[in-house]
């Protein structure tokens, strides 16, 4: 058995999801999702009910005229899920944000620049509203969700299982064949030995949220869609200060990690085919040699 984690630091009060409160993108990434085109449509979009216009971009791929398609990021106003919208757009993906809260989307996103579109989506409200608003546009999606703390024990349930098993259905009505999620380390705690984990036992106390994920994580590993689950340790708002250490699923217990290096780890897994099909859990180590994400992903077996 592996000897429990021991809470050194806060980190692990910074676990996602706990009191926290994309033609296709197939495993072989499309030259049209990794070459950045020119935005050749760019047409002004009230949103239903939000009072506010955003920029709405078509993009085209430069050489053959077709339309590249958005990156659905749910969750985008989190900690980790803005880290991953503003990486997306910095390599040159058109992002369409999903935000349960347009008013606080207007202060955390860019709201000018054309490659962002937000758009209003609840993970709650079920699949039929996720795939209006995922739309036919989009080509990936990246779940970065989690739910608030709060008196609503069921709450962890309502996001971070039935939310994202909605968005996994949403995509199946759309045709989206491409999922990223963000999960946590130790969600299979229990199998691990680890249920006397400090962490395990700590997180599992508000509404068994990593049961909750766990389950998530099995309904997208037998839906048939393409996914990639990322298992992060202690999230950190720190800048990072080591590099990223990528292991097998069940594998890490402890360690933390910058939401910055999460946020590089979802985009990265969008352009390397080497991640399909695939858990991986990852923590950051000022001792680990830097190594290219094609070594990191490639290092994993599907399972």
């Amino acid at each position: 058995m592996a000897a429990p984690l021991l809470l050194k630091s806060s980190a692990f009060f910074h676990l996602q999801h706990f009191p926290l409160s994309v033609g296709k993108i197939l495993p072989a990434v499309p030259s049209s999702i990794n070459r950045i085109g020119s935005f050749s449509m760019i047409t002004s979009t009230m949103m239903e009910g939000s009072g506010i216009t955003e920029e709405v971009a078509e993009s085209t791929d430069a050489a053959n005229g077709n339309i590249r398609k958005k990156i659905f990021v749910a969750g985008a106003t989190g900690n980790t899920g803005k880290r991953i919208v503003e990486r997306l757009l910095a390599k040159g993906f058109a992002v369409k944000a999903g935000v349960r809260d347009l008013e606080k989307a207007k202060t955390s996103l860019s709201k000018d620049n054309p490659a962002l579109q937000i758009v209003k989506a609840d993970v709650t409200e079920g699949s039929a509203k996720l795939a209006e608003v995922i739309g036919d546009d989009s080509g990936a999606v990246i779940c970065a969700t989690g739910f608030q703390r709060g008196l609503d024990l069921f709450a962890p349930w309502k996001v971070d299982n039935f939310g994202t098993v909605n968005l996994v259905d949403a995509c199946r009505k759309v045709g989206v064949n491409r999922f990223i999620l963000i999960s946590s380390i130790l969600v299979n705690g229990a199998a691990m030995g680890q249920i006397f984990n400090p962490a395990y036992i700590f997180l599992n106390v508000a509404g068994l949220v990593l049961i909750a994920k766990l389950q998530a994580e099995q309904y997208i590993r037998t839906s048939g869609i393409n996914y990639t689950i990322i298992r992060p340790g202690g999230l950190t708002n720190d800048p990072p200060t080591g590099n990223a250490v990528m292991e097998p699923e069940d594998t890490l217990y402890d360690g933390s990690i910058s939401r910055d290096q999460v946020a590089e780890v979802a985009v990265e897994a969008l352009v390397h085919p080497e991640s399909s099909y695939k858990v991986v859990e990852i923590v950051s180590r000022v001792d680990a040699p830097k190594r290219s994400y094609k070594d990191l992903f490639g290092s994993i077996e599907e399972r």
